[in-house]
Parts: structure tokens; sequence; C-alpha cells
């Protein structure tokens, strides 16, 4: 198994995590976790995220057109 987690050690953290978070909140942490793993491996391929509502490409701006009210002083 993956860094030497066997099925003993992997079976004792869920039952210290059963203990700190009870049985009822198991579910959601699980889906949490789920959620978290498969944005990662979004991120990870370059794909959106959701919560991102797609890239936006940035358009550049128009340069400010000099005129007579920018402020600036004219000499006579």
């Amino acid at each position: 198994m993956m860094f030497g987690f066997g099925p003993w050690e992997l079976l004792v953290v869920l039952i210290i995590v059963i203990f700190f978070y009870g049985g009822k909140r198991l579910p959601q942490i699980g889906d949490g976790l789920g959620r978290s793993i498969s944005e990662f491996k979004k991120a990870i391929r370059g794909e959106d995220s959701p919560g991102q509502g797609g890239k936006k490409q940035l358009e550049p701006e128009d340069p400010p057109k000099n005129s007579d009210k920018t402020g600036a002083s004219s000499r006579d």
C-alpha cells in the first residue's frame, strides 16, 4: 500500500476519526474530502473549477485620451 499504510493502520485511523467526529458527521467529511480531491485533480489538469465560472480573458483598455479637461496647465 501507499506510504506503508496497510489495512490495519487504515482501520485504526478510521476508528480514531469516528471517535472524534462521530458517525453522523462522517458522511459530510467524506463528501467534502471527495469534492476537494476532485477539484485538486481538475486544477492539475487545467480545467475550470465550478466556482470560477469559466476563465475570463482580459481585454486591453483604451488608453485615456488627452483633452483640455485633464488639468494640464497650458503656457500662454
